[in-house]
């Protein structure tokens, strides 16, 4: 084969490894590029998500905690800090990141995002009660203001997703809540489930199995360091503390507590004696 011949045949070759790689749109390069942008982003919006979590909860986020939560290094976490701070989404209060206004309202439209697909799959989807949080994970960044407001409509602006959390409103409100760990309620109180925390997984996989979900009436007969045993709308359980610890109670509101059954505890009656059962609590 002559030269002009390998040399025709050699810039086609090479003609159509650029037009692979650079391509406008469809190219190699700028689909990598997009990729890239949009994983900076995912993690932009969960770190968001985080420190939003800290603030609500009255926990002090640092580089160690975006480090775990985001699943990425110490120094990859201060980078994307840094970024951050750069697009005035966090300042500094020295060592301490926290949320600008403008971080704050970034982040509250992606919890809005999350905690709305979850109640649409909780409300209007077969999906199993253990894959609505992985799924709205993925699906929370891509929804815009509008699709999310939409589908709050659609689905009659619910106040809380399916675990109990408030949904933020399209203004950035969010309904406050008394609440306690499950461990830490008072005995023989009666409570309500208000929220079942869905990180880690497992654990709420437990939680899922073990059939409990927001608005059970609960109360507890026994909390020590080695298990908390509680009732919950009739069913008793039995938790190790740092699962039951992903369980959330309020106190119940005077008007909801039943009143006592008339009569004597069963305790009471003595061997030969018979009766009759007037009430359960």
């Amino acid at each position: 084969m002559s030269n002009p011949a390998v040399a025709l045949l050699l810039a086609g070759a090479l003609t159509l490894l650029a037009a692979w790689l650079l391509w406008p749109d469809s190219g190699f390069f700028w689909r990598w590029r997009r990729a890239r942008q949009t994983t900076r982003r995912v993690l932009i919006e969960d770190a968001l998500k985080h420190l939003h979590d800290c603030e609500y909860h009255r926990r002090t986020p640092s580089l160690q905690s975006m480090a775990g939560a985001l699943h990425i290094t110490v120094n990859e976490a201060s980078d994307l800090l840094a970024d951050m701070q750069a697009h005035n989404l966090i300042a500094f209060h020295g060592d301490r990141p926290a949320l600008t206004p403008q971080g704050r309202d970034y982040a509250l439209h992606v919890v809005r995002a999350h905690r709305l697909w979850e109640r649409y799959l909780a409300d209007k989807t077969g999906y199993p009660e253990s894959e609505w949080h992985s799924r709205s994970e993925e699906r929370e960044h891509s929804l815009t203001p509008a699709q999310a407001d939409a589908l709050s409509g659609a689905l009659g602006h619910p106040r809380f997703d399916p675990h109990g959390d408030p949904i933020p409103t399209a203004d950035g409100e969010l309904i406050a809540q008394e609440r306690h760990p499950l461990p830490t309620f008072p005995l023989n109180t009666p409570g309500q489930i208000v929220h079942l925390e869905d990180e880690p997984e497992t654990v709420y996989a437990q939680l899922v199995a073990e059939g409990l979900q927001p608005g059970m009436t609960v109360h507890t007969t026994e909390s020590t360091p080695r298990r908390v045993r509680f009732w919950a709308d009739g069913d008793e359980h039995i938790l190790a503390p740092i699962v039951a610890a992903n369980i959330s109670v309020a106190p119940l509101p005077e008007e909801d507590i039943a009143p006592p059954p008339a009569g004597e505890p069963l305790s009471r009656l003595k061997p030969g004696q018979t009766g009759r059962v007037t009430g359960l609590a």
